[in-house]
């Protein structure tokens, strides 16, 4: 079955792609998107909800988001119509990885998207070279809360406790000015909201080819977090300065 329509589907009753809750939301693009006129580049932008929020709240920001989904895309584009922001927002449809500008950002964005550089680090080095001097970035990725089975390291990937996360980003040449630890109740409701817009969906269309493999994911991602992760998975968002240059 096609993995942008499962994602779409997922990610349909959450307010971003990534274990937030709305007030979590608001505060972090608050503390990255402190100018008015900034302009803002979202690598990995998916659905763009993070600009769109952003263009909502701000009318003079302008903003690009890159994502290699074309039906992300196409759901951001309609949103924005609807908001009436798109004449401030350039959606790019290509790798995040790949994506370059003569222009630089005053605020960086990448939630949830490090799989698309290889790690955080490697997003990190990406949001760098497109940073304005005295830019800010948003980035969010995974951290091991507690010692994870080998089945999850084998799922989710290499993941480091949360002080050396940390500690890495700083030696990496970056220096926390805020940060969000995403809450237990906000690591259910992402994985709640991700099994249940996919079953509430098959349930609804029993007729639909695709309905039984849409409840076969949202069931095999529920017992892969249940029974795999849920216990040693957690989620960080930063907001980082350069630390020099």
């Amino acid at each position: 079955m096609d993995r942008d329509k499962i994602s779409q589907l997922a990610h349909a009753d959450h307010p971003v792609n990534s274990p937030l809750d709305d007030e979590s939301v608001r505060r972090l693009l608050r503390r990255t998107v402190g100018r008015g006129d900034a302009h803002v580049l979202d690598l990995g932008c998916g659905e763009a909800a993070w600009l769109l929020r952003t263009l909502v709240e701000h009318p003079d920001v302008t903003a690009v988001g890159v994502d290699n989904s074309a039906q992300a895309l196409a759901k951001a584009r309609k949103e924005a119509s609807a908001l009436g922001v798109e004449r401030r927002l350039v959606l790019q449809h290509q790798d995040a990885a790949e994506f370059a500008s003569d222009r630089r950002f005053d605020a960086v964005l990448s939630v949830g998207a490090a799989h698309a550089f290889g790690g955080l680090l490697p997003t990190l080095d990406a949001a760098r070279g497109h940073l304005a001097p005295g830019g800010l970035v948003l980035v969010g990725d995974a951290y091991w809360e507690r010692e994870p089975t080998t089945a999850a390291r084998e799922l989710l990937g290499e993941y480091e406790d949360l002080a050396t996360t940390v500690d890495r980003v700083v030696a990496h040449g970056w220096t926390p000015v805020f940060g969000h630890i995403s809450t237990r109740q906000e690591l259910d409701d992402f994985e709640w909201c991700h099994t249940g817009s996919l079953a509430t969906w098959a349930l609804d269309h029993p007729d639909d080819p695709d309905s039984a493999d849409v409840l076969d994911a949202a069931t095999t991602h529920r017992s892969q977090w249940l029974r795999g992760y849920r216990d040693s998975f957690g989620f960080l968002t930063l907001v980082l300065r350069r630390t020099s240059g």
